[in-house]
């Protein structure tokens, strides 16, 4: 019983049973007042029928009594008399004494003249014990003779106390059922919300890989458990990163950083020579700019994963941007013996960062032209293809290239932060170029493939077509205030 108490006490306190009850008390006023009326409907309709056929036979023999003699009018109340019938008839000279009908006496509440009454009465029949009830009203008749016309209602009555009966009982039941329900209703939400409250703990506890559950029903909970699930999978991908992060960083920034230190060491071994000094603090500033740039790649990419697009987005052209950002390589290529081939179709217009989007382009060309063989190697010179083009729903901005091409199998590998695949390691960069290709589509809701040229490599950053919000005024793609965060991230300026 103690369990029992406990287990009401801590249902009751839940906001789901207060919302089910709440709802249930409103139904079960609703229908008690809907009860209540048809109580009060059907005993009006029973009262209205009693009375106005006991009016009408009143007013009959009122007016059938001004026309016959007192010995005519005591045989038609005789005849009138059944005594199981449900006409009641008293009548009786001016003394009061009794000439015909089936009351044994005037009922109290006829006394006076026209005067009517609900009364109870017993049968002029041996057999009944039991008092009836009845309604009558007094007839003034002309010569002075009392009579009183009233109906049996008892069966009335026992129908009336049935429906009143059947009110409580049918109240009670609503009242237990709409409980019941409210247990039911609040018992099925509360063990769904349970569920969630478990795997949140077991979440916090550690297991980051624990999810809500779904029932499958497809219902609101269904849907909140589905959001909360994608929130945990970003959550833990977030998560994930930021470990990788931390590993990226001690293992491949501790090779720089202890170069740097060997060298300045090694510069003070010397004796003093103002040459070797300066050649130390030069190469030395040189190797810390790299780890400057290396970590303004990686807090840029934290950001991007971290935040969603604001304001700095714009309905933009991205032919023009990917034609402004390759001519500003084509040098470039030019001068290292590559031919630089820029194919614009035309494009929707889509809402992006213009520097991010720009800055995503020339890492890509920046790669292309790093990776492309020399031109000796070919007996034209190598080709590198910027093109644009769109789908139906997205912008499509791919860069190829004739270089050595990444394997298939380390081709997701290769979109994570400071990887370097064997055939990179002899060419300068930090491994973030791609990284941060991968973080601008994810902020914008695309996607980055990366597909054989057949030789060489062909990138692809697919974007959403949306033009949902409005833009704000474009910023120009060499704004100093993204120029000075994006500056070194991953290319190499011409």
């Amino acid at each position: 019983m103690t369990e029992l108490f406990k287990f009401l006490k801590a249902m009751a306190s839940t906001t789901a049973f207060r919302l089910a009850t709440g709802t249930a008390a409103v139904f079960v006023v609703i229908a008690g007042l809907l009860l209540a009326i048809l109580f009060w409907q059907t005993n009006q309709v029973l009262t209205d029928q009693v009375m106005t056929a006991l009016t009408a036979e009143s007013e009959a023999l009122r007016i059938e009594a001004q026309t016959i003699s007192t010995g005519a009018l005591i045989e038609s109340i005789a005849a009138r008399s059944r005594p199981d019938g449900p006409g009641l008839y008293f009548l009786a000279d001016p003394t009061g004494k009794k000439l015909a009908g089936n009351l044994s006496r005037q009922p109290p509440e006829t006394a006076g003249s026209d005067a009517r009454g609900v009364f109870r009465y017993r049968p002029d029949i041996v057999s009944s014990k039991r008092e009836r009830l009845g309604v009558a009203m007094a007839i003034p008749l002309p010569r002075g003779e009392r009579l009183v016309v009233g109906r049996d209602i008892e069966d009335q009555r026992t129908f009336a106390d049935g429906i009143k009966r059947l009110f409580i009982w049918s109240f009670i039941a609503l009242t237990i059922a709409g409980l019941a329900t409210a247990l039911l209703i609040s018992r099925i939400v509360l063990r769904r919300i349970e569920a969630m409250n478990v795997a949140s703990q077991q979440i916090m506890a550690g297991d980051f890989s624990r999810r809500v559950p779904l029932q499958g029903s497809g219902d609101e909970l269904d849907g909140l458990a589905a959001n909360l699930n994608a929130m945990l999978d970003r959550i833990e991908q977030l998560m994930a990163g930021l470990r990788e992060v931390s590993e990226n960083i001690a293992h491949d920034l501790k090779t720089p950083l202890n170069r740097l230190r060997n060298r300045v060491e090694a510069a003070l071994r010397e004796p003093d020579s103002a040459p070797t000094f300066r050649d130390a603090l030069e190469r030395t500033i040189e190797d810390a700019d790299d780890l400057i740039k290396t970590f303004n790649a990686l807090l840029l990419i934290a950001r991007l994963e971290a935040t969603a697009l604001d304001k700095s987005a714009e309905v933009l052209e991205c032919g023009a941007l990917v034609r402004d950002v390759a001519e500003l390589y084509a040098p470039v290529a030019e001068e290292i013996g590559l031919t630089l081939e820029i194919a614009i179709r035309p494009t929707p217009p889509i809402r992006a960062n213009r520097q991010l989007i720009g800055q995503a382009v020339a890492n890509l060309i920046d790669n292309a032209i790093k990776y492309a063989p020399a031109s000796s190697q070919r007996a034209t010179r190598p080709l590198i293809r910027v093109e644009v083009a769109a789908t139906a729903s997205e912008v499509e901005i791919s860069v190829a290239d004739h270089g050595p091409g990444i394997p298939s199998h380390d081709r997701e590998r290769a979109l994570k932060r400071f990887v370097r695949l064997d055939e990179s390691r002899t060419k300068p960069g930090t491994g973030l170029g791609l990284s941060l290709v991968a973080a601008v589509a994810r902020l914008h809701a695309g996607r980055v493939s990366l597909d054989d040229n057949h030789p060489g490599l062909k990138v692809r950053l697919l974007l959403p077509v949306r033009l949902d919000v409005a833009s704000p005024a474009p910023e120009p793609l060499t704004s100093p205030s993204v120029a000075k965060e994006l500056s070194g991230v991953g290319a190499t300026k011409p």
